[in-house]
């Protein structure tokens, strides 16, 4: 869970991994009875009530201008920086806190208005928290390295801060003077305007049709969209794919003038910054290798082959004579188990005993907290996330259980955020516990990947364990492939604009339907329409250069599960140090030091070598 922040107000606002300071292991939780576990979460850890958040807000708001008492003067002393940053430090730790707060709130219940004005204006907050410190990373780099040396020679007090200073003077030349800051941190909300856009035009505009599925009429808006594609009946899957994207192909003009007016403010942020690209601009926050990008995506590419056997093992398990993209989503193998709370919390301690008894006392006793609201109800959102910005309290984590097994590894996924989030609030201080999104899936993947190898083992008859070798492979496609198609359209949509051309919806369109067919094979059939499909993921209009990760991130999970299962407590503690070392180092480095190099092909190359292994054991069960 992140909020729109820019990365420079993201050095300062170190506001997204939290955890229980207290918070000891004790083996006492995890024979905690199983019809005691809550259900929904206690926010009266963060504000007793809805006036102490507000009270709360104002006093935060109120003390914004008293910052500008440090500007101009960060470069007098040691003492005076460190108070500079501390005070600075103080408030983007309340304004986490409180943007928490108004984000659980407002999921509750969407419907209620008080709640989504409270999100707004906590949102409003943290810009004016940008805007009030827009002038520090500027004055940093007058300081200069060897006056910020030798300040951090000077006073201890200063080491918690080192990180973020010497990252500030690594980004020297994309780091505009205070007035340019200012503008462009003010200019974040405004260019948000594509996604305020496409969600309107989704949620309320778009008249979606209603169709008849299994017998009942589903409205195919990009819900009802997803959950009909799956439906048993052949015939009808095509009619949902050829009417849904029919509907989205009709406003394809103008959710591609929305993508293009994305694409172009991205364009204005690299430029901006004097980046040649937006790719550059966008991993130099992390400071990740654009190698990595570009090796994922060729890796990927190599790797179709593999994803094209999966595709006809795919046919010959739903006994087709053919495939087509609308055969991808119903289930071909089946699992009657029910997987309800208490039951996911067991087998998902018994999966996770790999990581070791730390861990698993930790996770005994946290699992067993107030901290998840788990059932879906009216009005509440969507999906499942965890947020853990309120650093003095615990991650907290929203949840739509579903007695099943997609329900069991999400609840693993889910739980894998939060243990990396209090395993890095108890070894690091605030300032260094935040962790950027390229390691954060790879913490909840990890769970994913140890949970389907525990159940495989598990596995008592050959329809179980075919059963699970899929969801293997669901995730190869789905996460892997899937995620990095979309990498793959996002680079060629920036590039269209880089070189100076038009992007027009139909263009977009036309990008996408090649990437459908190359990475899906000749020999499933695509129709022209679903070249549609771009519109369909939010990411491309909330996000730049995000869903790469979810392939990076499945990538080196699946060679710390491999390094975890195959190896003993090094390569175990290996790992857990990467969970631990929170925001304190380059996410690339930290994955490097526990044993995974992603900057090579080789964690991508072991990742299809895996793929492969598991088709030929789904190959041989069905003989």
């Amino acid at each position: 869970m992140t909020t729109d922040i820019s990365r420079r107000q993201a050095l300062w606002l170190a506001a997204f991994a939290a955890a229980a300071p207290g918070l000891a292991p004790n083996g006492a939780w995890a024979q905690a009875r199983d019809a005691a576990l809550p259900t929904v979460w206690d926010l009266t850890a963060l504000y007793p009530t809805p006036e102490a958040w507000t009270a709360e807000a104002k006093a935060v708001e109120a003390a914004l201008p008293g910052l500008a008492q440090y500007k101009g003067k960060l470069g007098e002393s040691a003492a005076t920086l460190k108070a500079a940053m501390q005070a600075i430090s103080d408030l983007n730790r309340r304004s986490a806190r409180l943007f928490v707060y108004a984000t659980l709130k407002g999921d509750e219940d969407l419907q209620v208005a008080v709640d989504q004005e409270r999100r707004q204006l906590a949102q409003a907050l943290v810009a004016k928290l940008g805007e009030a410190t827009a002038w520090v990373s500027p004055e940093i780099l007058q300081v200069g390295r060897a006056r910020l040396d030798g300040f951090l020679a000077a006073d201890p007090g200063l080491a918690k801060f080192r990180f973020g200073l010497i990252d500030t003077v690594r980004q020297a030349d994309h780091t505009l003077d205070a007035g340019g800051e200012a503008i462009l941190a003010a200019a974040g909300n405004p260019l948000t305007g594509p996604r305020t856009i496409r969600s309107q035009l989704v949620a309320a505009d778009i008249p979606w049709p209603t169709v008849t599925v299994a017998g009942k009429p589903v409205r195919l808006d990009q819900q009802g969209l997803t959950q009909a594609r799956a439906t048993a009946d052949r015939t009808e899957r095509k009619m949902v794919f050829d009417t849904g994207f029919g509907a989205y192909k009709a406003f394809e003009s103008s959710l591609g003038a929305a993508l293009a007016a994305k694409v172009d403010g991205d364009l204005f942020n690299a430029r901006q910054r004097k980046y040649p690209t937006v790719l550059a601009a966008a991993v130099d926050g992390p400071n990740i290798p654009q190698s990595v990008y570009r090796t994922l995506i060729a890796e990927a590419n190599r790797g179709l082959p593999i994803l094209h056997r999966y595709f006809d093992l795919r046919r010959r398990l739903l006994g087709l004579p053919d495939m087509g993209l609308w055969d991808l989503y119903p289930p071909v193998t089946r699992l009657d188990a029910k997987f309800d709370l208490a039951t996911s919390r067991r087998i998902a301690i018994e999966a996770l005993k790999p990581l070791g008894p730390e861990y698993g006392a930790l996770f005994a006793e946290a699992t067993a907290r107030p901290w998840v609201h788990v059932y879906p109800q009216r009005g509440k959102r969507g999906g499942a996330y965890v947020f853990g910005a309120a650093y003095d309290v615990h991650p907290y984590m929203l949840l739509n259980h579903t007695d099943n097994y997609e329900g069991l590894s999400t609840y693993a996924h889910e739980w894998g955020h939060a243990m990396h989030t209090l395993l890095a609030q108890k070894a690091q201080p605030y300032e260094l516990a935040a962790y950027p999104t390229f390691t954060a899936e790879v913490a909840s993947t990890v769970n994913e990947q140890l949970l389907v190898a525990h159940m495989v083992r598990q596995a008592r008859t050959r329809d179980e364990k075919l059963f699970y070798l899929d969801r293997v492979c669901e995730m190869m496609r789905a996460t892997f492939y899937r995620q990095t198609m979309f990498a793959e359209f996002e680079l060629a949509v920036h590039e269209v604009a880089e070189k100076g051309e038009a992007l027009s919806g139909q263009r977009a369109s036309a990008i996408y339907l090649d990437l459908l067919r190359r990475y899906h094979g000749p020999k499933v059939m695509i129709e022209d329409v679903y070249g549609a499909e771009w519109m369909l993921p939010g990411h491309f209009f909330d996000y730049t250069y995000y869903v790469y990760q979810y392939a990076t991130s499945v990538t080196a999970a699946s060679a710390f599960a491999e390094l975890i299962l195959k190896g003993g407590p090094k390569e175990r503690d290996a790992y857990l140090g990467a969970l631990k070392a929170g925001g304190s180092d380059y996410p690339v480095e930290v994955l490097k030091r526990a044993g995974v190099d992603m900057t090579t092909p080789a964690p991508f190359r072991a990742l299809l070598a895996k793929f492969e292994h598991t088709l030929d054991d789904m190959e041989k069960l069905i003989g």
